[in-house]
């Protein structure tokens, strides 16, 4: 449960900072980005408005003015005439390739707009009339922009990289401060329970004892009889919780790393369902159901033998308990994609939504799918749980009208 509540701490600060991260670096990329490229645009316009023989003197502007944006970027300027030819060029220090020229020339006279780039080529281009019916064409070279704009993007992903690792490793050691005294609660709860479920056990054993021994008493009143049995059957049920408790606990001291707490042996898992399939055969039949088995052979798992048991024990029960007249149980236990699966299906009175969602949870129980006629505290599935993920494994439930309800345990 720590790690579990650690895990969605980190995984919620991330999503956070990182979020908060990729807007400003991506804000700043798109404010470079626009930046550069309305210097771009600048330049072509003021090659477009100067005299054919323009030659850029540095220092001639002053600061702020016209010849802001182009003092650092080539920008050639050609004269196109009504047939297409060249007549003038700008007497300017970029030289402008052929080809390119030619691409330049033919995009605009075919585009739609006054300015555009060429594709797979780092060249920008604006274009106007003049008064000839031909037109002027200013041509920038975009090489310095592009560069500069994937370094950008490149750090930029750098930076949030490195960010996220430091993150990570910094939300990481704060989880374990911040979780520090929810880990305490859990630790002393849990604790509690093993301890006052161990104290229990004793007394418990007694009181069973000596209602034992009262009942078996010829000479108690007849009358008085019913109030022993009653007494028997309260200290049963006590034990019984008792044992429940025990074994929660035992569940969670291994979620939570004991290792010793598990007794593991090399397990057959085929035999054990069908064993276990076949004890409650008996039990279906008084009920008025069928137990279907398809379990393939020779699985085999390494965990608790004890645990396993139990755990296919409490579905099969489960199933059989709440399953319609006349209906079948069906156990299924196959081995899909390298992982063990183990279902358990009736058909019987559908779970609601609401219900489904707290199944496994300790001493829950839905007015419609459990009552306490059918024996019990409620805390088997929480059992079951606990077994599964103890063993590394998972379960859910599923239930409908058309499927019936489902108990689906996943094992490594």
């Amino acid at each position: 449960m720590i790690g579990s509540l650690r895990r969605k701490f980190v995984a919620i600060v991330m999503a956070l900072v990182g979020a908060v991260l990729v807007i400003m670096l991506a804000s700043s990329y798109w404010q470079s980005y626009t930046t550069q490229w309305d210097q771009v645009d600048r330049s072509l316009e003021m090659a477009l408005g100067e005299d054919e023989g323009f030659v850029p003197i540095i220092g001639s502007a002053p600061r702020g003015q016209e010849d802001r944006g182009r003092s650092a970027r080539l920008v050639a300027k050609v004269i196109i005439d009504a047939d297409g030819s060249v007549t003038a060029a700008s007497n300017d220090t970029a030289l402008v390739d052929s080809d390119v020229l030619d691409s330049v020339i033919a995009a605009a006279l075919t585009c739609d707009g006054s300015a555009g780039r060429l594709p797979d080529t780092p060249v920008a281009w604006a274009a106007q009339s003049t008064s000839d019916g031909g037109f002027a064409i200013a041509i920038a070279d975009t090489s310095d922009v592009e560069i500069a704009l994937r370094s950008q993007a490149i750090g930029s992903v750098a930076t949030l990289l490195v960010a996220l690792g430091a993150l990570f490793v910094i939300a990481w050691f704060v989880s374990s401060w911040a979780l520090r005294p929810v880990e305490a609660a859990w630790e002393q709860q849990r604790r509690f329970i093993a301890d006052a479920s161990h104290e229990l056990k004793t007394p418990l054993a007694v009181i069973a004892a000596n209602m034992g021994i009262l009942q078996k008493d010829e000479a108690l009143p007849q009358q008085d009889r019913r109030w022993v049995e009653s007494s028997v059957d309260a200290a049963g049920q006590m034990q019984g919780l008792v044992s429940d408790l025990l074994e929660l606990a035992r569940t969670d001291e291994t979620r939570a790393g004991d290792a010793e707490a598990m007794h593991k042996s090399d397990v057959d898992l085929s035999d054990l369902v069908e064993s276990a399939a076949l004890e409650f055969d008996a039990v279906a039949f008084e009920r008025g159901s069928t137990i279907v088995t398809d379990i393939d052979d020779g699985i085999r798992i390494t965990g608790d033998r004890d645990w396993l048991d139990r755990l296919v024990k409490i579905l099969i029960d489960n199933a059989v308990k709440y399953a319609s007249a006349g209906s079948d149980v069906t156990v299924v236990l196959k081995r899909e994609s390298g992982r063990i699966t183990l279902r358990v299906n009736n058909r019987g009175q559908v779970i609601p939504a609401q219900d489904l969602a707290h199944v496994f949870d300790r001493f829950y129980r839905s007015d419609s799918a459990r009552s306490r006629s059918t024996g019990g505290f409620g805390l088997g599935l929480a059992i079951a749980k606990g077994i599964a993920e103890a063993h590394g494994g998972r379960i859910a439930a599923a239930s409908n009208e058309a499927d019936g309800t489902t108990f689906t345990v996943t094992l490594g």
